[in-house]
């Protein structure tokens, strides 16, 4: 089955102080452009590779962002969106609680630390689906 996927980059909206802090106000502001300029992709999924992030986020952090994702993609979409959240195994605490928190905002996330994983189940052939 053909898949329309996005992959973003968490480098394209995380934005960290010198000191490796979350810069949360540039980074939401950041996440709703990276929404504005995907609005027109309507038939695609979203895998948010944050894999390359470099930045300490805490709970209220990743509650924010969550949020802002959700909020922002709901708006901007049409018909609601998966999100694969692509992390290294290190951080899948953090990207399963991000995941949980845009789910109970209605918001179709789930973390993976395989590629091939995270796209089986966009396409809807993986757990979870």
């Amino acid at each position: 089955m053909p898949a329309n996927v996005r992959i973003v980059h968490a480098n394209d909206f995380i934005v960290a102080t010198p000191e490796g802090k979350l810069d949360l106000a540039r980074s939401r502001e950041l996440l709703l452009q990276v929404a504005a300029t995907s609005a027109h992709l309507v038939a695609y999924d979203v895998v948010l590779d944050t894999r390359n992030a470099r930045s300490e986020l805490t709970v209220p952090d990743l509650w924010h962002l969550a949020s802002t994702l959700s909020d922002s993609f709901r708006k901007a979409f049409s018909r609601p969106l998966k999100t694969a959240v692509l992390c290294p195994a290190d951080r899948f605490d953090q990207a399963g609680f991000f995941a949980l928190c845009a789910e109970n905002r209605g918001f179709h996330v789930q973390a993976f630390t395989s590629v091939a994983d995270a796209y089986e189940w966009l396409i809807g052939t993986g757990a979870g689906v």
